[in-house]
């Protein structure tokens, strides 16, 4: 069995947090752009006619003496869109998957996390034949087959070309029009100075992660005597003697520059980063990131603000009028029963 789906019970308690808001057509969970049916208030107008009195707004009622109701934000639907790197540098993996496998069952768990009411998920299938593109449509049988189409997707023979993952990235922000949810899976092992510009343009209008691929082999080189190494994008083999710690430190400081690399390149471009590594568990990653993100979003909302309840307006009482004695009385002796100070800087006692 597939391991995204053995992990969909648990995904679907979940739920991505979307801090964007989103101009869509159909009625969906997220905020939208402009107002219509939702929940999230927008900006107060005059009252008319027909406005439901529920909306009334009676701070700026109170303020300027006239009535005013409060417009709610649409509730739209989210669209997603994944672009899905499967060139052959993702057919590697030296743990309990392939980095193929992994990125498969992120884009599965990417697709069970979103899956409400109206929302949608295309996908950008990088591979050695080009770039294939899947529509965006909702509902579990779309989601499905996808994912059926991304997994039967045939391995690149070692030496083709293959398109840069920027390049990918630039047809997908020409081909997305609305704002929504943009996901990259991929090892990002092309230099970052090649898709940081395409990322951040999609993270100027859409809410864009990327998850970042990873197997443990990667980081560090054991020690296994010697090792025949290939290149899967070129086909180049090389052996190398693993015995050497020198080249072993060397390996594990260059992948480390690399990765460090990578970070700073999608922290610049404004995309939020997910890690995932062949030798752990995808599952727990993927959760703590959600929850984590989840707690960011909560910090970040502004405080609510208590709204006044209607309640009839109590007058104070009229104080009696003075008795005529107390009118003819001396201003002086009054301050002295009262225990006041004659000068106004003073204080009172």
């Amino acid at each position: 069995m597939k391991p995204y789906l053995m992990a969909e019970p648990a995904l679907r308690r979940l739920e991505l947090t979307i801090t964007r808001r989103l101009d869509g057509l159909l009625q969906g969970e997220h905020l939208g752009l402009v107002p219509g049916p939702g929940s999230e208030m927008a900006e107060a107008r005059a009252y008319q006619p027909g406005d439901d009195v529920r909306r009334m707004d009676w701070n700026v009622t109170a303020r300027t003496a006239e009535p005013h109701v409060r417009d709610l934000v649409a509730d739209r639907e989210l669209e997603i869109w994944a672009l899905l790197d499967a060139t052959a540098s993702m057919d590697f993996g030296t743990a309990t998957m392939e980095k193929r496998e992994l990125a498969l069952a992120a884009l599965a768990a990417v697709g069970f996390l979103t899956q409400r009411t109206g929302n949608r998920i295309g996908t950008h299938l990088l591979h050695g034949g080009g770039v294939r593109t899947l529509p965006a449509r909702t509902g579990r049988p779309h989601l499905m087959a996808l994912l059926q189409a991304a997994f039967g997707l045939p391995r690149t023979p070692p030496g083709v070309a293959e398109p840069l993952l920027g390049v990918a990235a630039g047809q997908l922000g020409r081909v997305v029009r609305r704002r929504g949810l943009i996901v990259v899976v991929s090892d990002f092992l092309d230099p970052p100075e090649t898709w940081e510009q395409p990322l951040r343009r999609l993270a100027s209008r859409h809410q864009v992660l990327a998850v970042e691929v990873l197997d443990p082999r990667e980081l560090t080189l054991p020690d296994v005597g010697i090792l025949t190494l290939i290149d899967p994008e070129t086909g180049r083999r090389r052996e190398v003697a693993t015995g050497n710690a020198r080249l072993r430190r060397r390996y594990a400081e260059a992948a480390a520059e690399q990765r460090d690399a990578v970070a700073q390149g999608l922290s610049r471009a404004g995309a939020s980063r997910l890690r995932l590594r062949t030798d752990r568990d995808w599952v727990r990653d993927l959760v703590q990131y959600v929850m984590s993100q989840r707690r960011l979003a909560a910090l970040a909302a502004p405080s609510p603000v208590s709204r006044p309840v209607s309640r009839p307006v109590s007058r104070p009482a009229p104080s009696p009028a003075p008795s005529p004695a107390s009118r003819s009385r001396p201003e002086s002796s009054r301050r002295n029963e009262t225990g006041g100070r004659s000068d106004k800087g003073g204080d009172a006692a």
